[in-house]
């Protein structure tokens, strides 16, 4: 458990911690906690957005300094498997061709698109969020940063293969099992429920649709590259925080 939460850390955050044991078993604890360290990111970052707030800032400069905190915090890893993935995905090649492109360290005319439209997005949502009282600002956050990173466990599920036979993909893959998930989407879901206090159902709605467009996005990358890779859970991270954050921004 330690190592696996040391793992999740250390993965989805910029977290100094010492690298402890990295195996299938880690890896599957690490991802099952994944959402865990999204709510413990989220909180950092509604922080900084609500210490801004505080201070006089306007509620589109806390959005965005929200977004752009979150982006340092975690070293951009998850925008730049965004880009790769959509460059892949969208160069229409085959599977291996497909592959090829998400290695490259450039990043194409559609990753820069996907990366512009998802901050565009994420910081809007933010924006929203600070218009709102601190209490459902603070869970707006939390809630939709926690969901990308279900997102990412929902792509790891049983089931899900591996598109290459090395890499975080491989490492991944199939390593969680449904009743971390069965525990996992319920607390994020109810932490939903604070964002839109006046109707509680729109909080995990917003959740579920984030999880759609996860699954979505993990059921195109397995027909399309054979399965799931490293750039294709951050490209899960990025997608479902963004509509979570759209579908509780558009909430009353």
């Amino acid at each position: 458990m330690l190592d696996g939460l040391r793992l999740a850390l250390t993965t989805f955050t910029v977290a100094p911690l010492r690298p402890g044991r990295v195996d299938r078993a880690a890896a599957g604890t690490a991802m099952a906690l994944a959402p865990l360290a999204g709510a413990l990111l989220g909180a950092v970052l509604a922080a900084a957005g609500l210490a801004l707030r505080a201070g006089g800032a306007a509620a589109l400069l806390a959005g965005v300094a929200t977004v752009a905190l979150g982006a340092a915090l975690t070293r951009a890893l998850h925008l730049d498997g965004l880009a790769d993935t959509v460059d892949g995905l969208g160069s229409y090649r085959d599977a291996a061709g497909a592959l090829e492109i998400m290695k490259r360290s450039d990043i194409g005319p559609f990753g820069v698109v996907a990366i512009v439209t998802v901050l565009l997005v994420q910081a809007a949502g933010a924006t929203s969020a600070y218009g709102r009282p601190w209490p459902a600002a603070l869970a707006t956050v939390v809630a939709a940063t926690a969901t990308g990173r279900l997102g990412a466990a929902l792509a790891c599920r049983s089931g899900v293969p591996a598109a290459r036979e090395q890499g975080l993909g491989a490492l991944v893959a199939g390593t969680v099992r449904w009743p971390a998930l069965a525990v996992g989407a319920p607390a994020v879901a109810l932490v939903s429920v604070f964002a839109v206090p006046t109707r509680p159902w729109q909080g995990p709605l917003a959740v579920a649709l984030a999880l759609l467009a996860a699954l979505w996005l993990t059921r195109h990358a397995v027909t399309r590259l054979g399965g799931v890779t490293g750039d294709v859970l951050g490209a899960t991270v990025e997608l479902g925080t963004a509509v979570a954050y759209l579908a509780l921004a558009t909430a009353r």
